[in-house]
């Protein structure tokens, strides 16, 4: 992982997406946060080393997304060859034993773009679209509740879109309304993590990032995004959605976890202590989470 300007990185990606497909790109994940609370500040840098951009509508996913990768991969940028699955497939190869597509920029490898895909409505669970490239197939992932990051997404000065922070925090609560003993495939830093550590660490990065009066206005919008974007199927979850940060807020390994990954990703230029992460977690909870699970609990 290595540190990294939000600015310079939507700069990059914006001159080599063809303009037309820009609708279709929306930066997610760290890299997104640190865009909106940092911009071009090249002092406030966010660690990490992928780039997750979501292909949406998921109706023109494959079809912008191919177009997308294979202009990539013409002008220089390379597949990441490393990990398991890295090799293209067949047509006969299945699904789950596809690789991901995810690629490096000419240059020094500090970071690679991972592509995935927007989910239909009401799909339970993780949702898989194979695409044919120019090299063989690979596979575009999409987790259920993508569709909350992809709410009114906000555009960059370069053009392209980007992820409300406010939507990643409400997708990754609801993606994780338990902590799991699922670790990541690689070390963070050093350490070996739970997967749910690590996104809710950054949930809890965001809010600590965010204006108290603008987490205010979170409840409206999440319902707001929900109801126009999640199947009634999944009302169920949403009654809960702070079970997650409530269980991580009671157990003292799994917050160091979520300090650990906050220091060394989106709160790098300006680290934090259990205790001030765990006031943080409190705040979200009782002013933000809780007033929204009560909207679904009538």
């Amino acid at each position: 992982m290595t540190n990294i300007s939000p600015g310079d990185v939507f700069d990059q990606v914006a001159k080599v997406v063809p303009e037309k497909f820009h609708k279709n790109l929306i930066v997610i994940g760290s890299l997104a946060a640190g865009y909106h609370f940092f911009g071009d500040n090249k002092n406030l840098q966010v660690r990490t080393k992928d780039v997750d951009c979501l292909l949406s509508p998921h109706i023109e996913a494959v079809g912008s997304g191919k177009i997308i990768v294979e202009k990539l991969l013409e002008i220089g940028w390379k597949h990441k060859t490393t990990g398991n699955f890295s090799k293209p497939g067949s047509d006969e190869t299945p699904n789950d034993e596809l690789p991901l597509i995810r690629l490096y920029p000419p240059g020094p490898k500090d970071w690679f773009i991972e592509f995935l895909i927007e989910p239909e409505e009401d799909h339970d669970g993780v949702q898989w679209e194979r695409i044919e490239l120019s090299s063989g197939y690979y596979v575009l992932c999409g987790f259920r509740f993508l569709r909350i990051s992809n709410y009114k997404p906000k555009k960059a000065e370069a053009g392209i879109y980007y992820a409300r922070p406010e939507m990643m925090v409400l997708a990754n609560i609801l993606e994780h309304p338990e902590i799991k003993p699922d670790k990541m495939s690689s070390l963070f830093e050093g350490r070996a993590i739970k997967r749910s550590n690590k996104d809710l660490g950054r949930v809890l990065a965001i809010a600590r990032l965010s204006k108290e009066e603008h987490m205010k206005e979170w409840p409206d919008l999440w319902e707001d995004a929900v109801r126009s974007r999640i199947s009634e199927k999944l009302y169920p979850l949403i009654k809960n959605a702070g079970n997650g940060i409530r269980e991580l807020i009671e157990n003292k390994d799994d917050m160091d976890e979520a300090v650990h990954t906050c220091n060394y990703g989106l709160l790098a230029s300006q680290t934090v202590k259990t205790i001030q992460l765990k006031v943080t977690a409190k705040r979200l909870l009782y002013d933000v989470i809780i007033p929204f699970e009560n909207r679904f609990k009538k």
